[in-house]
């Protein structure tokens, strides 16, 4: 059965699937992309020529450190500001407006990137990587995590935001575990499946226009659901399919 509680909560439903795609999308941006491999090579200590031979078990366990580290950090934040929403809990329907609002800027600005180039601008941090790869990968993952969150902080911002308005601390935290999850699969993939994903990533630097013009609807999409109070309805539509599915996870956080 779908509760209340859930069908109003960002951590279900749509908002779960969103923060998976503002995940994804932060991966596939372009001041995180092409540094992927330049950050294979720091966690593994596998030089950037070798890594298509190296073979995906020298690689997998330090990756699975570094998703770790960033995603803990990550999660952290989610957890801070589900606390700080819940503190402001008086006023939950100028927290809901407010938040509404600042997802769609977000979004906006996302899109805005499309023609405004210093906002979507790769970054080339050589220095950093040689750092953090000698503090090993846990290091390297919480470089990630601090260093990166200018360039991801569209996404990273909404979904911090998305994550003031759960009704508990653990779905927050839940909802920003979903987040680093969009970022992380495709890095362990990466890991594993080296030259298979270097030509995938060849086809996305083609369509980087398009991926983060969705990207940037997607949160305007959010927001405008969190604002008019569709999100409610939506997750319930949600929670129903994939309850059918036997896909129902957030209703047991």
């Amino acid at each position: 059965m779908v509760t209340a509680v859930a069908s109003t909560d960002p951590a279900a439903g749509v908002g779960v699937l969103a923060a998976l795609a503002a995940g994804i999308v932060s991966f596939l941006s372009p001041c995180v992309l092409p540094l992927v491999p330049g950050y294979l090579s720091a966690v593994s200590g596998v030089s950037a020529n070798e890594l298509e031979s190296a073979g995906w078990r020298r690689v997998l366990g330090p990756s699975l450190l570094f998703v770790a580290s960033f995603s803990a950090i990550f999660i952290s934040l989610g957890l801070t500001a589900t606390a700080l929403g819940s503190f402001l809990d008086e006023n939950q329907e100028l927290l809901t407006t407010i938040s509404g609002i600042l997802i769609i800027l977000m979004g906006v600005l996302f899109v805005a990137s499309l023609f405004i180039t210093k906002l979507n601008r790769e970054w080339h941090v050589n220095a950093l990587l040689d750092r953090a790869g000698r503090g090993g990968p846990i290091v390297a993952g919480a470089a990630f995590a601090i260093a990166w969150t200018p360039c991801i902080g569209p996404t990273l911002g909404a979904i911090l935001t998305a994550a003031s308005l759960s009704d508990s601390v653990a779905r927050g935290g839940y909802l920003l575990a979903i987040y680093s999850a969009g970022l992380a699969i495709p890095f362990l993939l990466t890991a594993v499946a080296f030259s298979q994903m270097t030509t995938a990533f060849a086809v996305v630097k083609r369509h980087y226009q398009a991926i983060v013009a969705v990207g940037g609807l997607i949160l305007i999409g959010m927001g405008i659901l969190i604002l008019t109070g569709e999100l409610s309805r939506l997750n319930i539509e949600a929670e129903r399919l994939f309850g059918e599915l036997g896909l129902d996870i957030w209703n047991e956080v």
